[in-house]
């Protein structure tokens, strides 16, 4: 359930963006192509309830990106616990991914500015051409060290 919003936050005005990342668990390919517009429409619906707003999202068999804009009153690892839990139990109970078996442990996140969005707009939404010369881990090591973040290969399994 979501909380009501206090009135000094529907008259304030904020952007706080994130491009959120993590993995299947064990960093299993277990999303086929045909299946990521029914679990990305179930993540949005998270998102939404959660008075977030979603700017993007995309991934591949391994992983999903989500770009959002944070609503104050949530803070970011409610927000990536809520997707994470509500998505596994509706596919655990769906069997929408038969072969899925959860989210990994971790998440990587960081914060943009407006002048950085349309950039990682697009690179979330080339994903699958991203990823035929790219592997995830590699992919999440230069996300961590271009944001000064430490890179573990454990944290996503």
């Amino acid at each position: 359930m979501v909380p009501e919003v206090p009135h000094f936050y529907i008259m304030s005005k904020t952007r706080c963006i994130f491009h959120i990342v993590f993995a299947t668990k064990n960093r299993e390919r277990t999303i086929p192509e045909h299946s990521k517009k029914e679990l990305y429409a179930y993540i949005f619906g998270i998102i939404k309830n959660q008075n977030c707003h979603l700017i993007r999202m995309n991934g591949v068999e391994d992983h999903i990106h989500i770009l959002l804009d944070l609503h104050p009153t949530v803070s970011l690892s409610r927000c990536v616990q809520e997707i994470k839990q509500s998505s596994s139990y509706w596919l655990r109970q769906t069997r929408i991914l038969p072969y899925f078996v959860g989210w990994g442990k971790g998440y990587y996140a960081v914060t943009l500015g407006i002048e950085a969005l349309a950039a990682c707009k697009q690179y979330i939404i080339n994903q699958e051409i991203h990823h035929r010369g790219c592997s995830f881990i590699d992919e999440v090591e230069a996300f961590a060290k271009e944001n000064g973040l430490d890179f573990y290969p454990d944290d996503l399994a």
